[in-house]
This record gives C-alpha cells, structure tokens and sequence, in this order.
C-alpha cells in the first residue's frame, strides 16, 4: 500500500464520494489502459487528449478513486460511493499529490539534472545506493513535471534514498521538479546544447539547469561539472559545492582514462580506481559525480566499485550488440546533442581492434537557428584517418556530410533522407572487424534501423 484515500483527502481537500475512508492505494496512474488494481487515476489533460474522456476504461482496469476536474461533471455511471478528488488542474495536483509523499515518506533525495548524462549518472547513483539503502529511482525518461511526480508516487513507503532525473526543455521547469522534490544533493552533470531552440544560448541553458538549487536543501550538497565556465557561479554560493572533472583544478579530478573494449578504467585523485561498463571519458566523469554521492552517503568504497563494475543501465546508451555478419553495432540513439555526438564519436575512435570504423549520424532535434553549424561542429571530431565512412540521415544531419566534403574531398561520406535507404550501403561493412555506432535524437527512432541489421528478415 502507498498511502489511503483518506490521506489523498488531506491534499485534495475537495471530494466526493467515501474519499476520507481508509481505502487502501497501491498505484498512481494516469494512464487508463493500465489494469491496476486499487489504483488512483489521475486524468492528465493536454493540448490533443483529456485523460478525462477516459474515466470508464480507468474504473474496469482497476481504479478505486480518482482525481477530477472540478469543472467537468461528474460521470453518471460511477458507484455514488467512489471517491472524486477536485481540483482545478489535475497535472497541479498530481505534483501536489507528490510533494506531499516526498515529505511524508522523507528519502534522502539526489536530484540529477544536465543537457547530457543524465541518465547514466541516476543508473550509477541509485546501484551505489542499492549497496547500503532501500533505494527507488527514475525509470525510463520519466523526468518531466507528469513522470518525476509519477516516479515519486511509485516508490515504496520504507524507501530511504530516492534517485531522481530532471530534464526540462523551459526556463522554470527545473525550478518546479525541484520544489517538488526537495533534493538533500544535487548534481548539474554538464552543460551542452539541448534546447537551444527554446533557451536561447548556452547560458540560457545554464540558468535553467540551476534552477535545481531552489528546492536544494539549505544544508545540502550540489555536485558540478568543475570544467564548465558556465557553472562557476555556483561555487561562490553559501553552500556546499562539489566540483569534478578532468582538468586538476576540480576537487575530484578523472585522469588515467584507459578505454577498453567493454570498459573504461579510470582514477580519481591520483589514488581511487575504478572500473564501468560504459565507454568514454565522459562516462567516468558521470561515475565520479556518482562515486562523491556515494562518499557523501558513507557508502562503503568496496561497495561503490562492486556497484560500478556490475552496472545495468537503460537500453540504448553506448549498448554494443552484434549484427548481421558478425559486425559489432553501438546502439546510441536513446537521444543526442552536439556534445554527446562528438563524445560518442571520441570513444569509437579510441576502441582499437577493428578495420572499419563507421559513423551512422542522425539529425539532432532543438537546437534553433544555430542548428546547421552546430551539426557541422561535429566534424571537428571526425578524423579521416580513423573512419572508414560516415552516413547521415534526415534534415539538418546533411550539414555533416557537406562539411565532411569540403574538409576532406575523398572521404566517403553519404546522405539520406530517409534511414532504411542506407541499409544497401552499409552491407559492405556488416562483417567481423566492423565497428558501426548509431547516433542521433530520439525522435528519429534509429532503433527501428538498427533492428533490421541484427535480425534481417
């Protein structure tokens, strides 16, 4: 059991039916073709859909009360004794209903926000705090004002650490899931290019991703990329800042970064060493945000390593999987910004032991009227010596294959518009000492591609 009906009532003041009864809740939902017993529904309404007109497939799968629009009439066919909670915007009380149990449950909470890494950090952070905490965190992306609240509400009564993503594509939003959630630490992972289109410049997005600092707690820990000049802000604060990075100016400086073929080895102040599953030194970076939340925690040091040695981390970032012919295919294509690009692009040239290095680049999506040139900025990590060929699909991805051709005149590089048309070109490559990566924004569902190369039919 979550919580009570009675409890959603101390809330949701406003309400009909048996709501102050001891009603047990075991789910938080807003999706109605969920079959979930005991579940409260609560009707999201959006610019195309009001989860409203979806009260009756909500109650057959299992709805025992629901959160309603005080402005919508009641359903004739509901039970008279079904508790209604009203409100005035559903989306409002599902976070109130969230702020709410985070302060009764009362977890230690990390928040974790970033234009990139932000999901390899939560994964690294929540199996570090597995180690020694009853520990819930982020599934999938559900890191917006509907999924944090969502996440929230799904965890256990007894949990003792809970593991939160932020992201935002709006100045404020990272302010809201921030007083939502009330972080004892926060970690701004980087800052790269993700919603320029919508913020502006990289100092918009700066400013937005310290919005996490407002729910921070007054004695709680922020833990920054110390290489970006954007953050430096931060550090003059009346609070505890924790800086990381590669340059020896941080607190916690990543050096002796060895990539190997499943792993990337690293050591953090010339004295800790660590192993990840993950490949890249941005991703020890990431770990070493993890290894300070870890420290802070007084997480034991064997159990950091164990954790990171053994991480699972969400599908689709950096997964190397074997396709057709025997060729080993990085499926990257979770989502993408310049800077992950070229990240990703970095380590596939650092991977030594095969012939044929392929880049398949996608279209990076909202980065406004900088887009072109910051598409063409990815070629600065391109190096004809160490690629055989790259392939770019979609719109603005052209500007890659055009730059690519003025800088280097006989390297093959092609472009498509449509992602199956290259499956033909590619066949050449789709043997033992290949290595191909796919990376591009979510939008463009690369994985759908990457599927036809690993089972043709």
């Amino acid at each position: 059991m979550l919580f009570t009906t009675q409890w959603v009532s101390t809330v949701l003041p406003e309400h009909a039916g048996v709501a102050t009864d001891q009603i047990p809740i075991e789910h938080i939902t807003t999706n109605s073709k969920q079959k979930l017993s005991k579940s409260l529904f609560i009707p999201i309404v959006g610019e195309r859909f009001d989860g409203h007109d979806f009260i009756k497939e909500a109650f057959d799968n299992g709805a025992i009360a629901a959160v309603w629009d005080k402005k919508k009439e009641r359903p004739r066919f509901l039970p008279t004794d079904f508790p209604l909670f009203y409100t005035d915007d559903t989306t409002f009380a599902l976070q109130q209903l969230a702020a709410a149990y985070r302060r009764d449950v009362d977890p230690i909470v990390v928040g974790i926000t970033g234009s990139n890494g932000k999901t390899s950090t939560k994964d690294m952070v929540a199996a570090i705090g597995k180690t020694s905490y009853r520990t819930h965190h982020t599934l999938g992306n559900f890191n917006n004002l509907i999924g944090l609240p969502l996440t929230i509400l799904s965890m256990p009564s007894n949990t003792e650490l809970l593991v939160l993503e932020m992201g935002m594509d709006r100045f404020g939003e990272i302010e809201q899931l921030s007083n939502i959630s009330k972080p004892d630490i926060a970690i701004i992972t980087n800052i790269g290019e993700s919603h320029l289109e919508f913020l502006g410049s990289r100092e918009g997005i700066a400013k937005a991703k310290v919005e996490i600092l407002s729910g921070l707690h007054e004695n709680g820990a922020l833990i920054i990329d110390g290489d970006e000049p954007l953050l430096a802000q931060t550090k003059d604060l009346r609070r505890k800042v924790v800086t990381c990075g590669l340059s020896t100016s941080n607190q916690f400086t990543v050096s002796n970064v060895q990539i190997e073929p499943h792993q990337t080895r690293f050591t953090v102040n010339q004295n800790d060493h660590y192993t990840i599953p993950l490949l890249g030194k941005h991703h020890a970076v990431n770990a070493t945000y993890a290894i300070q939340v870890g420290k802070l925690l007084k997480v034991d040091d064997s159990n950091i390593n164990r954790a990171l040695a053994h991480l699972e981390w969400t599908a689709m970032r950096f997964e190397i999987m074997k396709g057709t012919g025997g060729a080993s295919i990085i499926n990257d294509a979770y989502n993408a910004s310049p800077t992950s690009m070229k990240a990703a692009i970095d380590v596939v040239q650092a991977m030594q032991g095969y012939q044929n290095k392929i880049l398949v680049l996608g279209d990076i999506y909202e980065l406004g009227p900088d887009s072109l040139e910051l598409h063409r900025s990815v070629v600065d990590h391109i190096d004809e010596a160490y690629f055989t060929a790259v392939f770019t699909i979609g719109k603005d991805a052209s500007a890659i294959a055009d730059e690519l051709h003025q800088r280097y005149p006989s390297f093959k590089a092609i472009h498509v518009e449509e992602k199956y048309d290259i499956i033909n070109d590619l066949k050449p490559y789709l043997q033992e000492d290949s290595l191909i990566l796919f990376k591009a924004s979510r939008g463009m569902q690369f994985e759908t591609l990457i599927e036809r190369l690993i089972n043709p039919s």
